[in-house]
């Protein structure tokens, strides 16, 4: 079988939150089997799981919140922590949201490499998916299919002349997350920037962490991808997921989904007991993810 896995030791960055612009302290630390990820505001003493049961908020990001603490904006930094099979840390933190970086996964996943990985003596478990489970809202709709790895296909439509439609399918393992997911950036569009700002959010974006859509183009210099619009929504998606606490082997299928249908979505998954169950992987099966045939109880 697999074996979970955490940090080998603690690393450390800071930066400024997207919507708040604060700067925050962010610590990856080490931490035992079974723990899962949590968040610690290390300037309440509140620790706050990664878990669907602790979704506070999707407006423009997902937030978590336990106990009268939040942190938010999440979902860059869990999409890096899922794709690259890490299992069990504490993400301390010293403010109420995650640091934005360059507004992708890339700082975060160059983080856990900088931290290494050290297996620990406990069985890595994932949900596995065994009949199609699905949600839509007016045009936006999310669905899982049974699959032998985990695959996502996603597209999305703006009345935009660069965003008419953009589709992305990937398998994802660790290598095609670092290659082809992890760059790529946020986005939001010119006109709605002063909005966001009247609301709090978007206090700390810029041009050096987000890609700024004009009425026709691009303010940025350059794109990543010529998709990478459709690839950070991949990107958004996996951290949202990651929610279920479990790495899924199924393949994801959205369109025009968000935060708020991401989480949704996540929550619907564990409500429906008997579309997937709970396997463990032998080693040579999970570097192709094809699940071993070795049920678990869920609890």
């Amino acid at each position: 079988m697999t074996f979970q896995r955490t940090l080998r030791r603690q690393v450390a960055c800071a930066g400024i939150g997207l919507h708040s612009g604060h700067k925050v302290n962010l610590t990856l630390k080490p931490a035992a089997a079974d723990t899962g990820i949590r968040f610690r505001r290390s300037d309440l003493g509140i620790d706050i799981p990664a878990s669907v049961a602790h979704v506070g908020g999707t407006n423009h990001a997902t937030c978590l919140s336990h106990n009268g603490a939040v942190v938010e904006t999440v979902e860059h930094l869990l999409a890096a922590i899922t794709c690259m099979g890490l299992d069990n840390a504490v993400v301390e933190l010293d403010h109420r949201e995650v640091p934005v970086m360059d507004g992708s996964s890339a700082p975060f996943v160059y983080l856990i490499q900088e931290a290494g990985l050290r297996t620990l003596a406990a069985p890595r478990r994932y949900l596995k998916v065994t009949r199609p489970i699905t949600l839509s809202r007016g045009d936006k709709l999310i669905s899982l299919y049974p699959s032998d790895d985990f695959k996502v296909t996603y597209s999305i439509s703006f009345d935009h002349p660069l965003l008419r439609h953009q589709s992305h399918t990937l398998r994802i393992d660790e290598n095609a997350f670092v290659d082809d997911i992890a760059p790529a950036r946020t986005f939001g569009f010119l006109h709605e920037v002063e909005m966001l700002r009247q609301q709090g959010l978007a206090l700390g974006g810029s041009l050096e962490n987000a890609i700024v859509l004009s009425e026709t183009g691009v303010l940025n210099p350059q794109l990543r991808y010529e998709d990478e619009f459709v690839r950070h929504k991949i990107l958004d998606a996996i951290g949202d997921l990651s929610l279920v606490g479990y790495p899924i082997i199924g393949h994801l299928v959205a369109h025009r989904a968000g935060h708020a249908l991401h989480t949704a979505f996540a929550k619907r998954i564990l409500e429906e007991r008997d579309a997937w169950k709970v396997v463990e992987l032998v080693p040579e099966q999970a570097a192709g993810f094809v699940p071993a045939v070795v049920p678990v109880n869920a609890g």
